[in-house]
């Protein structure tokens, strides 16, 4: 049985055939149950508090009858949200079940990295510990990346207790195209436009505002163009200071039977992030880009856990340095591309996942 909290695709509004209401469906032989949260149409500072934090009560009670009346023998959580795991715990306790959870982001560290809860000391003191007090409550904790397990062990969980499994990409469905994709001529871009593509959440985390200064900066070099695609909390204040630019253009999430061609249509993938953030999340849009083969610009300190793992795979610049991302998109088509093809043996290690079933019976030994 699994509980996880979804931001709605990252962009805080009710998608298109759902309501902000209790609900429940079917969807590929998999029952769904569905909770309302408080939403508002800007979700910063405290909002972004208010936001999980009225998932974890509106959802608590469907957690703890549904685990109390189904009897499972495992509980999988998912952080985000870490609010609702402490029901599922107890819940999970009465009927006997080993639990385990799943961190996607270390979201605590990452809300005050990235300034959403602001900087008192009692608001810190207060998340950090209900984090250690419900993350030690886990019998099992896999997490994305070995920094995010490093910073685990810091935060007292067991070393025996922690795994690791990356995010994974299937190849079956995203790989080189051998034909130019038909997201191209749909676009409007010509052979010689050479376009630079950020397909993912427009978030705090991402720092697309320096990827649209140099889009700024580049706004003279006709041939150069910047497609940023998806949606967040950020996508209004970006479309206000920079849709005006002629050389960039603002698209929806696009369809995922469509994705390969998608990610094919680019000269250059993009991966920026705020520097406070590194090591904090791994972004799952890499595998895709790496199962692209095409060549990918990514901000990352050296030191940083993304450096070390992609290597000479993709151009990397520091982040929040727009003139170096300049320089880097302008220096992309003097450079050979086979350089860029280990990129897709990469992603190869991301192609099959850890199965889980074996965590499952190691934290029952």
């Amino acid at each position: 049985m699994s509980f996880q909290y979804k931001g709605f695709f990252g962009d805080w509004r009710v998608q298109p055939g759902y309501g902000n209401r209790y609900s429940s469906s079917r969807e590929n032989g998999v029952g769904i149950i569905r909770a309302p949260l408080v939403l508002r149409q800007r979700m910063k500072g405290i909002w972004r508090l208010v936001a999980p934090l009225s998932f974890a009560l509106s959802s608590a009670p469907v957690i703890f009858w549904q685990i109390l009346r189904r009897r499972p023998e495992t509980v999988f959580c998912v952080e985000p949200t870490l609010f609702a795991a402490p029901v599922a715990q107890l819940a999970a306790r009465l009927v006997g079940a080993q639990t385990v959870l799943h961190v996607q982001d270390l979201e605590v560290d990452a809300a005050f990295a990235v300034g959403h809860l602001g900087a008192r000391a009692w608001v810190k003191k207060l998340g950090y510990a209900f984090e250690r007090s419900t993350l030690r409550g886990f019998d099992k904790v896999i997490t994305i990346s070995n920094r995010m397990a490093e910073k685990l062990l810091e935060k007292g969980i067991s070393e025996n207790k922690v795994s690791v499994i990356r995010n994974w990409v299937d190849l079956s469905h995203i790989y080189p195209l051998e034909e130019v994709s038909p997201y191209r001529a749909e676009l409007g871009f010509s052979g010689g436009d050479f376009v630079v593509l950020y397909s993912g959440n427009i978030g705090a985390k991402q720092g697309l505002s320096v990827l649209l200064e140099a889009a700024e900066r580049l706004k003279d070099e006709a041939h150069i163009h910047f497609v940023i695609a998806g949606e967040g909390p950020l996508k209004t204040d970006l479309l206000t200071r920079y849709g005006h630019l002629k050389n960039v253009r603002f698209l929806p999430f696009q369809p995922y039977a469509r994705l390969n061609e998608f990610l094919n249509m680019p000269d250059l993938h993009v991966l920026p992030q705020e520097r406070g953030a590194a090591d904090l999340v791994l972004p799952s849009k890499l595998g895709g880009m790496l199962a692209s083969g095409r060549p990918i610009l990514v901000t990352a300190d050296e030191g940083t856990e993304l450096a070390g793992f992609l290597g000479d795979c993709v151009l990397r610049v520091p982040p929040g340095e727009a003139e170096a991302l300049c320089v880097a998109i302008r220096s992309l088509p003097d450079r050979k591309t086979e350089a860029f093809q280990a990129g897709i043996a990469l992603a190869q290690t991301l192609s099959k996942p850890k199965a889980l079933g074996e965590l499952f019976e190691a934290s029952n030994r």
